[in-house]
């Protein structure tokens, strides 16, 4: 069994610079033909299944005008998703159980069952290093955890996936942060090169240093999966950590930069895959104060406060970004474009809190995926449709 403890730097950072591929877990395995071993997955009634949630949203438009954005999945969707969950596990050890508690169940219904309109969603519970190693390492009183053991529950869960539920389909995986750093791993050992490779239409790793040579878009931590530069582009890669641009990544920062010598964290715009300035569509919570409960106080979206009754909002126009590179990194730095003299708010809620202050080395990582979700679901659209297109022109008879 191979154990560490965390260092100074993050369950993702390590998790993508440590190979734990190769190592082993005296752990017994789980059984990912059991229902239970799944936060996520097709054709369960909605009342067992996490991604079986009210993503209602209201569009709070500059003006202070509030309307309804009504949302609903789609079964028949022609490609799958499958997504490995950040650090939110608050159980004692360090690693978590196959419990889910309302930390799992939160932060799918926060980061991936909007992608429900464009795949069919499949999350695995695994045994992952819990946020209470994470607080004790950087309490300076680190717990003993197990590295293998939550990257082999997640191998095992899409072996089986493969096996018994793929049927020959593109699939996009989705990771943040640990889930992130899991996915790296799992795809450099797994899918980069292999045959698995053929079915992977992208796979967004956000808020997880994914190493590339500089100027370059494939050679570091992958081999064959460049950085995607368009929403019709598959086989490719979507990766970023997020900062605001009045707050830029300090010295001891968590994200933006890679250990690997030569190499940089990878940035892809969500909002331009080509490159430049865009406008963020996130999809930003109403309630869940973030996913490990130390973000700042939330505010009211209009002034005066009126109430919203819908777990989501989205702010048109708010937020754009773009990706940029210095001496601080290679990041996605997040303009928030608030405006005094109109009645919305002129902020988002997102960064990490540590006694009262604002933690500057976290960046926006607890809202990474929320701040683009609306852009990262139409990108999996494009390239759902590009994928079953150049799919079918590929199986078609030659005359």
């Amino acid at each position: 069994m191979i154990r560490h403890v965390i260092g100074a730097c993050t369950v993702a950072a390590a998790l993508t610079s440590v190979d734990i591929a190769a190592a082993q877990s005296a752990a017994p395995k789980n059984d990912y033909r059991d229902g239970k071993t799944w936060l996520c997955r097709p054709g369960r009634p909605g009342s067992t299944d996490a991604c079986t949630v009210d993503l209602t949203t209201t569009i709070v438009a500059a003006d202070g005008k509030l309307t309804r954005e009504e949302w609903k999945a789609n079964p028949s969707a022609p490609i799958d998703c499958f997504y490995v969950y950040p650090t939110v596990s608050r159980d004692p050890g360090g690693n978590s159980d196959m419990m889910a508690g309302p930390e799992e169940n939160g932060v799918v219904a926060l980061q991936f069952a909007r992608f429900g309109s464009q795949c069919r969603l499949y999350a695995p519970l695994y045994r992952q290093v819990t946020l209470t190693a994470l607080r004790a390492s950087i309490a300076g009183t680190p717990v003993t955890l197990d590295w293998a053991l939550a990257y082999n529950d997640v191998v095992d869960a899409w072996r089986s996936y493969l096996q018994h539920d793929n049927n020959g389909r593109g699939v996009v995986l989705i990771g943040h942060s640990q889930g992130a750093g899991v996915l790296t791993q799992m795809i450099r050992h797994e899918i980069d090169g292999k045959p698995a490779q053929s079915r992977i239409v992208s796979a967004l790793l956000v808020g997880a240093g994914v190493a590339v040579p500089k100027g370059k878009d494939v050679g570091g931590v992958f081999q064959h999966l460049p950085l995607c530069h368009s929403a019709t582009g598959t086989g490719c890669v979507i990766t970023y950590g997020s900062f605001r641009s009045t707050v830029p990544p300090p010295e001891n920062s968590r994200f933006g930069r890679v250990e690997e010598a030569g190499m940089v964290a990878g940035c892809t715009n969500p909002a331009a895959l080509g490159g430049g300035s865009g406008e963020l569509h996130a999809y930003l919570s109403t309630g869940n104060r973030s996913i490990t409960g130390s973000v700042a106080e939330p505010r009211p979206w209009v002034t005066p406060p009126r109430p919203i009754d819908t777990p989501f909002a989205s702010v048109p126009g708010l937020l754009t970004a773009q990706c940029v590179a210095n001496e601080k990194g290679s990041y996605l730095e997040v303009t928030v474009h608030g405006n005094p003299s109109d009645p919305r708010t002129d902020d988002i809620v997102g960064d990490v809190m540590t006694n009262g202050e604002v933690n500057a080395s976290w960046g926006l990582h607890a809202v990474d995926v929320q701040i683009a979700m609306g852009n990262l679901v139409e990108i999996v659209r494009q390239q759902s449709k590009a994928y079953v297109t150049a799919k079918k022109s590929t199986a078609a008879p030659r005359f």
